[in-house]
């Protein structure tokens, strides 16, 4: 399976791209467990052009993660066009439309998902971005608004006559937001359509690579891209069997990278979504106490002797 020249064999799953998540930190580890691809935070266009502090730190790539790509949202078609030159400046392997996002600040503005109910300028904005950069360009949407609006179907022909070189769907509709279950039916029938050349990426409720696995056999897709699941779990990219210590030790790292990489308040904060959502805690009797105490530490110091003392209290 290619995206433009960039060669990743056979059955590759990929780390989606999510606000808050995918900071380098975390992107490093997915990477190391064996995601084939990893994406950055979604990037604002107008944010970026803007040249807001908080957005152009979420350009920082390392070459120990490539491939990556980095995402950019917006829906002003100059600014979109103005934002990819700027983010090819920063060396991705390639730059990915988001037109899936549901969230309100973002859809409800009219970007993301938003695009849904604005097809003209959605294809306006991609064309226009795939002719101002040399790098290849991938879009990222969804089924369609809602229900009585499922038009992925036909909006990947016109996406992919639009020049991109791969489409990623969530099986969902914008109006679903994260609710209910991806239907993978839509994107089996897009994979399978006999005029789509480029290769088509599922994503939805996929929560481990025996799922990934079978979502290739049954939809055919080219490559499955895995979101929420990672919370949490970098290592839901490796089938080795990893027991509670190693995965502790995973977490532990992930907080010092991001520490490092950012800085001790926010490396803090990026790093408790992780530990709130990693399932490794549960089951744990009367844990919500140290719960409660680890997503409230403030100190890295503080934050590590917490984790050191659930390693104790299960060892």
């Amino acid at each position: 399976m290619k995206i433009g020249d960039i060669e990743f064999g056979q059955n590759p799953v990929f780390l989606a791209p999510m606000e808050d998540v995918t900071d380098i930190g975390f992107r490093l580890l997915c990477k190391r467990f064996g995601a084939a691809m990893v994406y950055t935070e979604f990037v604002s266009a107008e944010a970026l052009i803007r040249d807001v502090k908080s957005t152009i730190s979420k350009l920082t790539i390392s070459d120990t993660e490539r491939p990556v790509g980095i995402q950019i949202y917006g829906r002003d078609v100059e600014a979109m066009v103005e934002a990819a030159k700027i983010v090819e400046q920063a060396g991705p392997d390639l730059i990915d439309i988001n037109f899936g996002c549901p969230v309100k600040k973002v859809a409800g503005k009219g970007a993301g998902a938003g695009m849904l109910q604005n097809i003209p300028k959605m294809l306006e904005i991609t064309s226009k971005v795939v002719d101002a950069v040399k790098l290849p360009v991938t879009v990222k949407t969804r089924l369609g608004w809602n229900h009585e609006q499922l038009i992925i179907t036909e909006l990947a022909e016109q996406l992919q006559d639009c020049g991109i070189k791969a489409l990623t769907i969530h099986g969902r509709t914008r109006s679903q937001m994260y609710t209910g279950e991806a239907d993978w039916t839509l994107i089996g029938e897009v994979k399978r359509n006999p005029r789509i050349h480029i290769p088509i990426i599922g994503n939805g409720d996929i929560h481990s690579l025996d799922e990934a696995d079978e979502a290739f056999k049954t939809y055919g897709v080219d490559a499955i891209m895995i979101g929420r699941a990672t919370f949490g779990c970098p290592w839901i990219f490796s089938r080795e069997e990893l027991d509670f210590n190693q995965k502790l030790d995973i977490l532990e790292e992930l907080l010092r990278i991001n520490v490092e990489r950012i800085d001790e308040k926010r490396g803090i904060l990026h790093t408790r979504r992780h530990l709130a959502a990693t399932p490794i805690f549960k089951g744990i009797p009367d844990f919500r106490q140290t719960r409660i105490a680890m997503l409230r530490a403030e100190k890295m110091d503080e934050l590590l002797q917490i984790l050191e003392d659930t390693r104790k209290l299960l060892g």
